[in-house]
């Protein structure tokens, strides 16, 4: 399905939306503007839409859906996750995608029978779909508010300014990218689901990046001295396929002498070349060898990369459907680490873009043309760049994967001790560290190990166990500022607990809570942080929440 068409502000006078001019230039005012159609914002936008305010939502690229769709990751979730532990909404999403499938696939006999369909039977979730299918039923999940004119939503458009008048944000200027046309959204509230958190610094809220000192926050494996350009690697994903007996073999990456020869200067060591098939195992650091082959057939007793994050199993559709399957590259090797991507100028941004594009094309390259097959060869020709799967016309990710963005600086802070095993058997003793922190202001849950990758500053993998957690509801409200939002995964968690609240499933839940918390403070004609701090406002607001379908709690 293509993407929502760019909507011209003249052209918007719909529903709850007003618009008049501003300076020569024109205002769009609503309930709530969105910064960001990730996750996080399409989930914020369906909680207040449903609540009946009015929403502007922007969008950088020309697809929604964040890290499913334009950022080419699947899923990441816990193992009780078509059951409980996610929103009602969020479980009803993945149902569509299913559907999805179900009714538009020539799926065999077998897989259309399965309740709990994976098309594409990756390892790293119990649903792995293509990119397309994300933005396809998060359309049309939105279509009935666009068509009442309840929601505006603006694709290829990036916030440039905003107006802030004390602890308020007034107005975010915003420009269209291909147009070049500029405009103002106003409203009363404001929710940041930047993939970096782009509005905290824009707006001069209080934030956080990098890695915070262990005097600071007091957690177990915090470094002694924190940076704020210690900063998580980023991933540019990309899609392939395999076709047998075709030559699919690119020119020589520019990069390739250098990307071949690279070791990552990390502490602890990193066991040889990035592009290899040795790496870091995360939880431990050990040496560890992963296999590959593209025909998806098992590789002795270690995992096949290429059945990591498949998106098409070609044998769950009819024979000759597919030539052969298809997978989504977000791996060890494809984790760039030589510059960050976080409050950054604009051209930064792109050149380091274009190293990690450099650094996928030179994988490519190596596993078309050098990695060890079983037979003694070496290479697999039909290996094929899948642009069309990305919606790109180079194969990568329309935007880059980034794990961590700012902070805020929130009324609460999640800590390791929070959610850690390790850190909470320290602090808590074995036996009270059973379950991770009770927080009596609960607005979701989730579960997730602390998955750190390697950094900017050379820290290699940090992999911890943790508890299914709570989400507190004062991890979502800034210190000072009163009427802008965090909407994914720039709440109050530090770098080490942002591994385990950066997830699909948790951004999704801090979203939809976000818009049901503009709308219930609006209605109620009190502040975000009255709601949390007054107890029969915020016992109100868990119970409007939980009919909702927002589970609060894990079960016991």
């Amino acid at each position: 399905m293509a993407a929502v068409p760019f909507m011209n502000p003249e052209e918007i006078y719909a529903g709850n939306t007003r618009e008049k001019k501003r300076k020569g230039q024109h205002e769009i005012v609503a309930d709530l503007v969105i910064a960001g159609a990730g996750m996080g914002g399409c989930a914020c936008a369906f909680g207040a839409l449903r609540n009946g305010l009015s929403v502007v939502m922007t969008e950088e690229t020309d697809w929604i859906g964040g890290q499913l769709t334009q950022q080419g990751v699947p899923f990441d979730e816990h193992q009780w996750i078509e059951t409980h532990g996610a929103t009602r909404l969020y479980r009803d999403f993945r149902t569509a995608l299913r559907q999805y499938y179900k009714r538009n696939y020539p799926l065999t006999e077998s897989a259309a029978s399965r309740e709990y369909l994976n098309p594409g039977d990756g390892a790293v979730s119990r649903l792995c779909v293509e990119p397309r299918a994300g933005v396809a039923v998060l359309t049309d999940m939105l279509a009935p508010y666009i068509s009442a004119g309840k929601l505006t939503l603006l694709i290829n458009t990036k916030v440039k300014n905003a107006e802030v008048d004390g602890n308020r944000v007034r107005a975010l200027e915003v420009q269209n990218k291909i147009s070049g046309e500029s405009f103002f959204l106003k409203a009363p509230y404001f929710a940041d689901a930047t993939e970096t958190g782009e509005l905290l610094p824009l707006t001069e809220t209080e934030y956080s990046v990098g890695t915070e000192s262990k005097k600071e926050t007091g957690e177990l494996h915090a470094p002694e001295v924190g940076d704020p350009d210690n900063q998580q690697a980023f991933t540019l994903c990309f899609a392939m396929d395999y076709r047998p007996g075709e030559n699919h073999v690119i020119d020589k990456p520019d990069s390739y002498d250098f990307w071949r020869s690279f070791i990552p200067p990390l502490t602890p060591p990193w066991p040889g070349h990035l592009i290899d098939l040795t790496y870091s195992s995360p939880g431990t650091l050990n040496q560890k060898t992963l296999g590959f082959r593209p025909d998806g057939e098992k590789t002795g007793d270690v995992m096949n990369l290429w059945n990591y994050r498949k998106i098409i199993n070609r044998h769950n559709f009819t024979p000759g459907f597919y030539k052969g399957d298809i997978t989504l590259v977000n791996w060890p090797q494809n984790d760039y680490m030589l510059g960050k991507l976080v409050n950054v100028s604009e051209k930064e941004f792109e050149k380091h873009v274009a190293g990690a594009r450099q650094l996928n094309l030179s994988l490519l390259y190596w596993l078309q043309t050098e990695v060890e097959r079983p037979d003694g060869g070496a290479g697999w020709p039909g290996i094929c760049l899948r642009g069309d799967v990305m919606g790109t016309d180079d194969g990568m990710a329309k935007y880059p994967y980034i794990r961590e963005g700012n902070r805020i600086k929130a009324l609460f802070t999640v800590l390791e001790e929070h959610v850690g095993v390790e850190n909470r058997t320290l602090v808590k003793g074995k036996a009270a560290a059973a379950r991770a922190e009770s927080f009596y202001d609960s607005i979701g849950v989730g579960s997730y190990h602390l998955d750190l990758h390697f950094t900017t500053k050379g820290t290699n993998y940090l992999d911890l166990s943790s508890l299914p957690f709570q989400i507190p509801l004062g991890a979502l409200i800034p210190q000072r500022m009163e009427n802008l939002l965090p909407a994914c995964k720039n709440i109050g968690t530090t770098h080490i607990t942002n591994g385990c609240y950066r997830l699909h499933p948790v951004e999704w839940n801090i979203g939809e809570v976000v818009g049901v918390l503009a709308f219930y403070a609006s209605k109620n004609n009190v502040s975000p942080r009255e709601v949390r701090e007054k107890s029969q406002l915020l016992s109100d607001f868990q119970k409007l929440i939980r009919s909702q379908g927002i589970e609060t709690q894990w079960p016991e």
